[in-house]
């Protein structure tokens, strides 16, 4: 086996193994760990419909809105700093 070949062979290992890492640090659990995560639903059994939302210029936290159980609606703003400012209001159009 020539060097060129091993070399060859070498890149194409280091090129998978880059792979594998970014694909890795897209995974579900390394979301979950950074608190960035969808939260388990019990039996899978959730509202799935989709949120209402308004995207803010850049700096500014985007904001996603839906009824949430009843006579509820929940406010959700987006935060790359911190966690998410979370408001759940009564609103009588969600029944």
């Amino acid at each position: 086996m020539g060097n060129a070949h091993r070399w060859r062979r070498a890149g194409a290992a280091v090129l998978a193994a880059a792979a594998l890492a970014a694909a890795a640090g897209c995974s579900q659990e390394y979301s979950d760990k950074r608190g960035k995560g969808d939260a388990p639903v019990l039996n899978q059994q959730g509202d799935d419909t989709p949120a209402q939302v308004f995207n803010m210029p850049d700096g500014f936290g985007n904001l996603a809105t839906k009824c949430v159980g009843h006579g509820y609606r929940a406010y959700v703003t987006t935060n790359s700093d911190g966690p998410s400012n979370v408001q759940v209001v009564s609103d009588a159009a969600c029944r």
